[in-house]
């Protein structure tokens, strides 16, 4: 059960990291760290957007999933 507790606090990091990186009207968080991110997750900041999307949408479901679980238990 603590073990479920701590994942739920990093899967919650993990959404909270992921919303904030994502990019709205304006440039957002990920537009600062274009340049140094870019050459991590390739020269394209389209697919760099497109992977923090799919790795947010991840955690967002796994969020779900570890709350329905620690509400049973």
């Amino acid at each position: 059960m603590f073990v479920l507790k701590i994942l739920h606090f990093i899967i919650a990091i993990g959404v909270i990291v992921g919303i904030l990186l994502q990019s709205g009207k304006s440039a957002g968080l990920s537009g600062a760290i274009d340049g140094g991110a870019t050459t991590f997750f390739g020269k394209s900041g389209k697919k760099m957007e497109d992977k923090i999307s799919k790795a947010t949408t991840v955690a967002a479901i796994l969020f779900m999933i570890n709350s329905l679980i620690l509400a049973i238990f």
